[in-house]
């Protein structure tokens, strides 16, 4: 069902139910599911090999954080997707991102600007191999390696949930670089990431705000012509 999830077994009996929370969660942000997919408890539960109540109890929490919806049965459908949805979610990930971008700035030492390139090289790579799905992840972690030390205890956890609710979204943009990629298209996805790594040496907080959010509207532009109003 969701082979390329990743999911696996969860047999520790103390750890089980955070463990299918995590893996769900980071699933739904990495476009796993598509777009108003449905997913039942049964169908869960026999993924991870476990019983039915962790999944219920990892469904709940997803649904807190506006990852799932939840129907009458029990079973969970990933959100629609929506131009609108889309451009509310860019307008405050770009507000968010942006800001945290430019807090970490003055933050980074050398080796954390090292490690940003490291991960921007890796995604890059991963692109022009056509590992979509590992990209994506790979984007992510880019993405949290900044925010992490923006000095923020809040902003990492907002963008964190901003990204759960996003996850139809990267479905299809994983979607449309297969696509791409099939066709023999490699858009240069890293560029972004790069400049922002030339602007953390430079400490010039402001460019690095500014390239996160073009980073983040380049997607939404890419997205917009997928989406129905």
């Amino acid at each position: 069902m969701v082979s390329e999830a990743g999911l696996s077994k969860v047999s520790s009996r103390v750890t089980v139910q955070d463990g299918v929370y995590e893996q769900l969660r980071h699933a739904l942000m990495w476009g796993t599911f598509e777009p108003s997919q449905v997913v039942t408890i049964s169908s869960l539960a026999a993924e991870f090999g476990t019983s039915h109540m962790p999944v219920r109890e990892a469904l709940r929490r997803l649904a807190a954080e506006n990852g799932v919806e939840i129907a009458r049965n029990g079973s969970a459908r990933v959100p629609a997707i929506s131009r609108k949805r889309l451009d509310d979610l860019c307008r405050i990930r770009i507000a968010l991102e942006g800001l945290a971008t430019e807090l970490a700035t003055p933050n980074m030492s050398a080796a954390d600007i090292d490690r940003c390139l490291k991960l921007a090289q890796e995604h890059e790579e991963l692109g022009r191999t056509g590992q979509v799905y590992a990209m994506l992840r790979k984007n992510q972690e880019f993405h949290f390696a900044i925010y992490e030390i923006s000095g923020s205890e809040a902003l990492p956890q907002f963008i964190a949930t901003l990204w759960l609710r996003f996850g139809p979204y990267m479905r299809l943009l994983s979607d449309l670089v297969k696509q791409q990629l099939g066709a023999g298209v490699i858009h240069p996805y890293s560029t972004y990431h790069y400049e922002m790594i030339e602007a953390f040496r430079a400490n010039d907080a402001a460019r690095a705000g500014k390239l996160m959010v073009h980073d983040i509207a380049a997607t939404q532009k890419l997205l917009q012509d997928m989406c129905t109003e």
